[in-house]
């Protein structure tokens, strides 16, 4: 029913800057937490910053704070993600998922809907 599309991945230098979308479509924006996974090559699915429905309440990983800022324009039903100050371990596909619940906590299994991800590769 929510189909979600990601933008704005690409190739960046280390210490760099990318912003990520997010556009919703299908669904009430307003009432959904949304949030930012990302997968590397042989390892797991990770957290990295997700947003409440009101957009109050956000969650970073430890890894990210204080250089990543998730955000959300519910007039253009998208979800962004700023990431300064880019490392290599950033190198990812990152992924939008909506929650329906509107709780957009840490846990992946929570978020029901899934876009097919945006690749970011951070250079030495």
């Amino acid at each position: 029913q929510v189909q979600l599309v990601e933008s704005g991945g690409g190739l960046v230098q280390a210490g760099g800057s990318l912003r990520l979308s997010c556009a919703a479509s299908g669904g009430t924006f307003s009432l959904y937490g949304m949030g930012w996974f990302r997968q590397a090559p042989g390892k797991e699915r990770e957290f990295v910053a997700s947003i409440n429905r009101s957009g109050g309440r956000t969650y970073y990983a430890d890894s990210v704070k204080g250089r990543f800022t998730i955000s959300r324009d519910s007039a253009k039903n998208t979800v962004y993600l700023q990431m300064n100050s880019l490392k290599p371990e950033d190198t990812a596909v990152y992924l939008c998922a909506v929650d329906r619940h509107g709780y957009a906590r840490t846990w992946s299994g929570e978020y029901e809907y899934w876009g097919q991800g945006t690749q970011v590769t951070v250079s030495s």
